[in-house]
């Protein structure tokens, strides 16, 4: 549960062991404390009335290996394996509405850029409802452009989810929460909209939805597919395209896209309200979209009911160091 801005279980899981959650501990010489060298899940789990159920958590997996893939990094579990830890650490810290983070990192080793690490895993689960709140959600919130600019594709590899990465998000988040703004939305080096700090942009112009992909330097976010998907099932028109920041200032709806985020309308873009004045916060394409989301992480949707997978609950089995 989170107590102030800590966020804390009762237990986490390490390289294959549930402990108490202050005996999962790695050591100060770990390479991927000194260089940001881990790749990362957020993963979410939702009260359904069959019970508790982990989102997409087979598509979040297959990501986490593609990202160890793009920095040659050896997971030394499966993805199975994995999907199952999520489920235990789950389970055993009796959450409901929850937050799972999976983080795979080069350990301890020789201290150079060149060295050869050993890899360890973690996941941790905490109790958790939503990233901007239930005001956000309904009434947007406020965004700025940055003047942080997104990593390129030819810097980086952007499509995975790297700790190092995101640095390039704080500096941009933080920037925006010291002039007032919930949120930054950066520009790629071409001067085109990539993402916001931790989520997928989207917007809505004449009854059509466009995004980017992965040409425009962004995460292929889980959230963002679904929010594609559910627009096709309910007949908007969907376009991928790269698209720059005038165009959002021009829109008739923005909202983003994020495990942690779910999906949030924006209302302001730089003092600039989104749809100009024609709704308080969230316009109807993005209030339909919302709702057939949680109608999935509820449970209730038949159209997307593959996207979850229910945990039994059963009591924990608990190792210690």
């Amino acid at each position: 549960m989170a107590t102030g801005t800590r966020y804390t279980s009762r237990y986490a899981w390490l390289n294959g062991s549930l402990l108490d959650w202050d005996a999962a501990q790695v050591h100060s010489s770990a390479h991927g404390l000194h260089y940001g060298t881990g790749v990362f899940e957020g993963t979410r789990s939702y009260l359904t009335d069959k019970g508790v159920a982990l989102f997409r958590i087979e598509d979040h997996m297959k990501r986490l290996y593609r990202s160890a893939a793009a920095y040659a990094m050896d997971v030394p579990f499966s993805e199975e394996e994995l999907a199952e830890a999520t489920r235990q650490i789950v389970r055993s810290n009796g959450l409901t509405n929850s937050y799972i983070r999976h983080l795979s990192f080069f350990d301890q080793g020789e201290l150079g850029i060149r060295s050869t690490c050993t890899v360890s895993v973690v996941i941790l689960a905490w109790a958790w409802t939503g990233h901007h709140g239930k005001e956000g959600l309904l009434n947007g919130i406020r965004a700025t452009i940055s003047p942080w600019r997104k990593i390129g594709t030819d810097m980086l590899p952007t499509t995975a989810k790297a700790a190092g990465q995101y640095l390039n998000s704080r500096l941009a988040v933080s920037e925006a929460a010291s002039r007032g703004f919930a949120e930054a939305i950066l520009l790629n080096p071409q001067g085109n909209v990539a993402e916001a700090s931790v989520a997928n942009v989207f917007f809505v112009r004449d009854g059509v939805l466009t995004t980017n992909d992965a040409n425009a330097s962004i995460l292929m976010g889980i959230t963002r597919d679904s929010a594609i998907q559910i627009a096709e099932s309910l007949g908007v028109p969907v376009r991928i395209r790269d698209f720059g920041p005038d165009e959002l200032s021009d829109a008739d709806e923005v909202f983003i896209t994020g495990t942690a985020s779910e999906i949030v309308p924006i209302r302001e873009i730089d003092e600039i309200v989104i749809g100009h004045g024609k709704h308080a916060g969230r316009g109807a394409i993005t209030a339909q979209i919302q709702e057939e989301f949680f109608a999935a992480t509820s449970g209730r949707s038949s159209r997307f009911s593959e996207w979850l997978s229910y945990i039994d609950l059963k009591e924990p089995v608990v190792s210690s160091i």
